[in-house]
């Protein structure tokens, strides 16, 4: 048994003079005392990455992602097929060694036609995404940044534009110009900015009120500055969420227009157009001209939702800070 004696309740401890030292010291310089912040210095990339990675079904919807953008764009070059000259006499054979998925109805290796028609839905899919997601994030901007009369007309113009069935336009226009891939992009991004502006321009009438967008305006900052360095990255979440969203919705709606016959024309194609020859022959038995081209359509839409609804976890503020 110990005869010193004990310490007293809510008693300090002593404290070693080199500990104390670096406090103080730490307190001087500005640096934080207690040592370092686990966390803290975690960037929001990081951490929405990690959000994201913690998603299964996230993951395999990147996986299937990279894996067609592979098979349709190198694939090509390890796979050597003709898609511009018909071969009649070879038409409509059953998969075989020669070639795997079989032939079209022309004659074309359906395996290669497969590739072929991938890169256009891929490329025209993500373009017009991009180029939607862009112009709609800048018009929304500008109108909830601005609000008044402004936010009034432009807005009242989206409302115009809605009120008209997308697919009804689509078709009218496709009529109109020849179909191409760069048309089918601007067709498609012509009406798919509408969602992204509305989306943003709610943001933006959130975000304009902040002290920081606030603190711009008085240090006479430019409207143009305060709505490109501060409203749209800090709606970037919005922004990637609708970005992912659009890819597998124009993807859809290309392939839409490619089964009417309004699609890409020969000889180029798309799996919607391979879908519309496969339909001629659907009581045939040619199963390999119909499964290819919709289980790919099925799956590269299925992926990008997969991935668009991680990344709304990734953004969404209350999950990065659990």
């Amino acid at each position: 048994m110990s005869l010193l004696p004990r310490p007293r309740p809510g008693a300090t401890k002593p404290t070693d003079p080199a500990a104390t030292a670096d406090v103080v010291g730490r307190a001087e310089t500005g640096l934080p005392v207690g040592g370092e912040i686990q966390g803290a210095g975690q960037s929001l990339f990081r951490r929405g990455l990690a959000v994201f990675s913690e998603n299964r079904l996230a993951l395999l919807g990147a996986g299937i992602v990279v894996f067609f953008v592979l098979f349709c764009f190198v694939g090509p070059h390890l796979y050597h097929t003709d898609q511009v000259t018909t071969n009649l006499a070879a038409a409509n054979e059953p998969p075989s060694s020669e070639h795997p998925l079989g032939t079209d109805p022309t004659g074309h290796d359906e395996l290669g036609r497969l590739m072929y028609g991938g890169q256009a839905s891929l490329e025209v899919g993500i373009a017009a995404a991009l180029l939607a997601t862009v112009f709609g994030t800048l018009y929304g901007a500008v109108a909830g940044y601005v609000g008044g009369a402004v936010d009034a007309v432009l807005m009242r113009l989206v409302d115009g534009l809605l009120a008209v069935p997308a697919i009804f336009l689509l078709l009218v226009l496709s009529t109109i110009y020849t179909p191409g891939p760069g048309v089918m992009i601007l067709l498609i991004a012509g009406l798919s900015w509408l969602g992204a502006a509305r989306l943003i321009r709610g943001e933006a009438l959130s975000l304009r009120v902040r002290d920081y967008v606030q603190a711009v305006r008085v240090m006479g900052g430019s409207n143009t500055r305060a709505v490109v360095r501060h409203v749209v990255p800090n709606a970037v979440g919005t922004v990637v969420v609708f970005a992912s969203f659009t890819v597998a919705d124009s993807i859809i709606t290309l392939s839409f227009l490619g089964y009417l016959g309004l699609g890409i024309q020969p000889p180029k194609t798309d799996w919607g157009g391979m879908l519309s020859t496969a339909t001629v022959y659907i009581n045939s038995g040619y199963w390999w001209l119909l499964y290819p081209p919709g289980i790919a359509i099925v799956l590269v839409a299925i992926a990008f939702n997969f991935m668009g609804d991680a990344l709304r976890d990734a953004f969404e503020v209350r999950l990065q800070r659990r």
